[in-house]
């Protein structure tokens, strides 16, 4: 697999090097018929989360797809990637492929007869360039989250009411097949009717460290991590329970990245930057990373953005502790929480029902190696130190169902492909070839926009919740009808008011279109 399909701080487990997956959780899917016109996609921001969609539309989907266009505000990047799609098609330089601007985004869609646009900018742009990209005549593939705001969700809305278009919501969690397999316990019935759900993130000091050095930090820019990190975590418990969000309370504040908590802990000066600093395990070193490095060192003079900001700098305005509570309509509770600085990676889900429990674990990363040099070794298993480290927390999943008046039993996990758990590469195939399917998904892992809606809506009312301190009601956002039953319905909501959107800057406040997710 390629390794664009992960952020490079992530884990990457054994689930994710897979290439054999199991028929159980991979779609059959029909050859494309033969003459069939290639759709033509457009990608909106080049930062690094693009090189998922890039290695797909250059490689295992180069029949299906074509790449057309840029759209960028970073040429440094968008240089990268050209490049990346002239050595794939071996034309001995770069691809040449059309370039746009921030303000384009409309005709480019009309000169390049785009049908599809490909959506991967910092997050708080999401809703904007989505809306444009509608109206101007094109279908929509946007990164999670759907967007950042109560008006964003309220401008993509409109926007399909209006258009009638598609928006395809890529929460490629829902085709980990751990994940998959927990939708499975709970719609056979095994377990009952569930009452309650417990879901506990833990994010470590290499993964969870990285959203406070990048764009991130600001909650401007991206909603915090109960918008950009939890709703995929939000999404996977609405799309297992089918079910909407009702009333939400959160708790939670920066307790441990930021200058003051650094100073509480007595930690003194700190590098401005992970690159060129020696002997720190908080900081990245851009060099140390080929793709890092071309992306962002090599391209911040253009637009001045870091992607190794000091994690214990000021400036930070989003939490690293995080606790919600969740009530669902249909009468079940979720607890659920997010911690950024833990020693190491992955989550327990714990699903109570009138007729037993379910429990899944997951360690994705057991435990966050320091080198011979003092700097976090991405991969411990790689080394022999790391692999002796993680002796009593081995990396691993493991799904237990048990029904009441029995004995627990372990509930079979798939092999999936690829990043995240097994499941990008699945995401894939839906993303680019979902008309050629063999046979309707049981497990109903694609998603839309709705289902965008109803991930952010959990978040965005939490970071309500946690200023007011008291609890929201998710119709109190005024998000349209979320009901699941809805989704094949139109939606009506008040229009656009004339004149349409404005175009939005898409870099936002001192943040280019194109940086890392």
């Amino acid at each position: 697999m390629n390794e664009a399909d992960q952020n490079p701080t992530a884990p990457r487990p054994a689930s994710s090097r897979a290439t054999d997956g199991d028929p159980a959780v991979v779609p059959a899917f029909a050859p494309p018929p033969p003459g069939r016109r290639r759709l033509r996609y457009a990608v909106v921001g080049t930062g690094h989360r693009a090189g998922m969609y890039v290695a797909a539309l250059t490689g295992d989907h180069a029949d299906v797809g074509e790449l057309v266009a840029w759209c960028d505000t970073n040429p440094g990047r968008t240089d990268y990637y050209d490049a990346q799609v002239g050595e794939a098609f071996g034309l001995g330089g770069p691809a040449g492929l059309p370039r746009y601007g921030a303000q384009d985004v409309e005709r480019m869609v009309d000169e390049q007869r785009v049908d599809v646009v490909v959506v991967t900018t910092p997050d708080h742009a999401h809703a904007g360039v989505v809306a444009r990209a509608l109206d101007a005549g094109a279908d929509v593939v946007v990164e999670k989250p759907l967007t950042t705001t109560v008006e964003g969700c309220r401008t993509v809305v409109r926007a399909v009411a209006r258009t009638g278009r598609d928006v395809v919501m890529t929460f490629n969690y829902r085709y980990a097949p751990r994940n998959s397999s927990l939708r499975d316990v709970v719609a056979s019935g095994e377990i009952g009717r569930v009452t309650s759900v417990h879901f506990e993130w833990a994010l470590d000091t290499v993964h969870g460290a990285d959203y406070f050095r990048r764009w991130h930090r600001d909650k401007a820019n991206s909603g915090g991590l109960l918008v950009h990190k939890s709703s995929h975590h939000f999404d996977l418990v609405n799309w297992w329970l089918h079910d909407v969000p009702a009333r939400v309370y959160a708790s939670g504040g920066l307790r441990f990245y930021g200058d003051a908590n650094a100073a509480a802990r007595g930690m003194g000066p700190r590098p401005e930057r992970g690159t060129g600093a020696t002997g720190d395990p908080w900081s990245l070193d851009l060099t140390h990373d080929p793709r890092l490095k071309a992306l962002y060192l090599d391209a911040e003079h253009h637009d001045g953005y870091r992607r190794d900001q000091d994690v214990f700098a000021p400036g930070i305005t989003i939490e690293d502790n995080m606790a919600v509570v969740v009530d669902y309509r249909g009468g079940a509770t979720l607890t659920y929480s997010l911690n950024a600085h833990s020693p190491w990676e992955g989550y327990r889900v714990t699903v109570n029902g009138t007729e037993g429990r379910a429990e899944l674990e997951v360690v994705e990363r057991g435990a966050v190696i320091l080198g011979d040099d003092g700097r976090a070794v991405l991969d411990p298993s790689a080394t022999p130190e790391g692999v002796a480290a993680q002796g009593t927390r081995p990396e691993g999943e493991r799904l237990l169902v048990q029904r009441h008046w029995e004995a627990a039993r372990e509930w079979r996990i798939p092999q999936g492909i690829g990043g995240h758990g097994g499941g990008d590469a699945i995401l894939l195939m839906d993303v680019f070839r979902r008309d050629l399917r063999l046979a309707p998904d049981p497990l109903g892992r694609a998603a839309g926009y709705r289902d965008g809606l109803r991930a952010v809506a959990v978040g965005i009312a939490a970071n309500r919740s946690m200023v007011t301190g008291q609890p929201v009601l998710v119709d109190d956002l005024g998000l349209g009808d979320l009901d699941p039953a809805a989704d094949g319905d139109s939606v009506e909501l008040p229009v656009t008011p004339p004149g349409g959107l404005p175009a939005p800057d898409l870099a936002g406040p001192a943040v280019p279109t194109g940086a890392a997710r």
